[in-house]
């Protein structure tokens, strides 16, 4: 769950996220994003950094941090002036890693892992 501001100017954004996964960590995300074309219907593409903060949960581990390389790639479409739908597939790859274990130094995997995004706006 999180909640998305989004400041405009042209066919340029920058989008800031701030969320939970199980109310037990936070995630920020900041992306810039570039729109295409003219209309109603306009796909998008965009880069970032995304970070998730977890808190210890026993004495004995420290906070887990991930940082995170973010590349959303969707479209949104204006429905109505005030109303817009939008996807995105966002293609994500772990830069640092931290667990909570301090002893676990395993290194992040190199691969990109694609979540889906799905959303709505309400312009007023």
């Amino acid at each position: 769950m999180g909640f998305i501001m989004e400041y405009r100017w042209g066919s340029r954004s920058v989008e800031m996220n701030i969320g939970t996964w199980s109310f037990r960590d936070l995630s920020i995300s900041l992306v810039g994003k570039q729109y295409f074309g003219p209309g109603d219907f306009r796909p998008f593409a965009g880069a970032g950094l995304w970070t998730v903060i977890a808190p210890p949960r026993e004495e004995n581990e420290q906070t887990a941090v991930a940082l995170l390389f973010r590349a959303p790639v969707g479209a949104e479409w204006n429905v109505d002036a005030d109303h817009h739908l939008g996807t995105h597939i966002s293609l994500n790859r772990a830069l640092m890693i931290r667990r909570r274990d301090p002893r676990d130094e395993y290194p992040p995997s190199d691969r990109l892992v694609p979540l889906p995004g799905f959303y709505y706006i309400w312009k007023r």
